[in-house]
């Protein structure tokens, strides 16, 4: 299931279309409730929609992964390659990135839908440095475009967030406009090429 949320009003040929993903399976996370905040800084001529069903994707086998890939992981894929940019958010495990997540961008391998691609990351956890640097290093061999000002650590996530999921620290929110306002700018350079 892919959770859409539409901004702005009929902009044809301008549109941008940004498609979020969720590290984490649990619906009241810090990790959803950011993505979901993330709508409020969104400019009017912004699609964004938040993949959060990454729990559905098989585990990853390259014996599986050939002409006909699994149903999910198709979806998946086209939802990805229809994006002008993508913003994931995790949150650290062990001192990692989720199993779930990895499995998500392990599918991304051979298919390369974040080859050149913008992509925002933001990690909201307790701490979060492990799993914030580890998740670069995967989009790095993804070849996933992670430009400057395009990563964001949100240490002790919780604690910032309201009972309505809404950051209430000022430092925090502008942190995730400037983010979007990067990602944005990014994504019309490459459109401009």
């Amino acid at each position: 299931m892919f959770i859409s949320i539409i901004m702005g009003g009929n902009h044809i040929g301008t549109k941008i279309n940004l498609v979020a993903l969720s590290g984490s399976i649990r619906k009241q996370s810090s990790t959803q409730k950011t993505l979901h905040s993330l709508k409020h800084f969104m400019p009017e001529k912004v699609d964004y929609g938040i993949y959060n069903v990454i729990e559905n994707l098989p585990h990853f086998n390259p014996e599986l992964d050939g002409d006909e890939p699994p149903e999910e992981v198709q979806v998946y894929r086209e939802l990805l390659s229809g994006a002008d940019g993508v913003i994931i958010c995790t949150p650290e495990y062990i001192k990692g990135v989720p199993g779930v997540l990895k499995n998500a961008l392990e599918w991304l391998v051979s298919s390369a839908e974040l080859y050149t691609k913008p992509v925002a990351v933001i990690t909201a956890s307790g701490n979060g440095e492990n799993a914030h640097h580890s998740l670069q290093l995967n989009l790095s061999m993804l070849n996933a475009n992670v430009f400057e000002g395009g990563t964001l650590l949100i240490s002790g996530a919780d604690s910032k967030l309201n009972g309505d999921g809404e950051f209430v620290k000022s430092e925090v929110t502008a942190s995730l406009k400037l983010l979007i306002s990067k990602l944005i700018e990014e994504i019309n350079k490459e459109k401009s090429y």
